[in-house]
């Protein structure tokens, strides 16, 4: 292991324990809220990606160990936690946020504004869509199982643009507003037909999938 991959281990466990320090001291009384804070927040690991320089510290020390630890505290645990993080909303969902992230972080490690698209889509799409939804959803709907609202669907769409016009300068990636557009309207639409929490693996993916495919256009 090289320097810089305990620098990015550092880095990744470090700020991951501050939000949930954040979570547990100030925000214990919001628990929703709480999650999503974590939820979307966590999202800001893609601009610690650049600073590792192995593909095993990456997937198997950063991102992996998040499966294991998601899960101790979710509901279907049988240790039984019941943190609030992981207790509040889809029970799994947050296993299926450190699942993605450790597949991109294996399949794309010599692409990390790849990774980071993947990221974006899940935490700062994904979560702002739940947020604003369950604030300001008024129009809902529901396709196979989970309700949703077109408010949140529509702050997803245009939160995720932002995102990734962000993401595409701070890798100094070329900018393609057309491709930013597609990959941001394929996460919409697959987070909203999602249910179940399954949307961290849909919304992430389908992402990524819809950049790959625009590269080959």
């Amino acid at each position: 292991m090289e320097s810089s991959d305990l620098l990015g281990l550092l880095f990744v466990y470090g700020y991951v324990a501050l939000l949930l320090i954040i979570s547990a001291k100030v925000l214990q009384n919001y628990p929703r809220f709480s999650r999503k804070f974590v939820h979307i927040m966590v999202g800001n690991i893609l601009f610690i990606l650049p600073v590792f320089a192995t593909r095993e510290a990456i997937t198997f020390l950063a991102a992996a160990p998040f499966i294991f630890l998601t899960f101790i505290m979710s509901p279907y645990s049988p240790i039984k936690l019941n943190h609030r993080v992981s207790t509040s909303g889809h029970g799994l969902g947050l296993v299926y946020y450190a699942i993605s992230w450790t597949v991109l972080a294996f399949l794309f490690f010599p692409q990390p504004w790849i990774i980071a698209v993947g990221i974006a889509a899940m935490s700062y799409g994904d979560g702002i869509a739940s947020l604003m939804g369950e604030r300001y959803g008024k129009n809902k709907y529901n396709i196979f199982g989970d309700t949703k609202s077109l408010e949140g669907s529509i702050s997803m769409f245009l939160v995720l643009i932002f995102s990734l016009i962000i993401v595409f300068l701070f890798y100094n990636h070329p900018l393609n507003l057309t491709t930013i557009v597609i990959i941001s309207l394929v996460a919409t639409i697959l987070e909203g037909v999602t249910p179940r929490g399954l949307d961290n693996l849909t919304a992430c993916f389908g992402a990524v999938g819809a950049y790959l495919i625009m590269g080959l256009i």
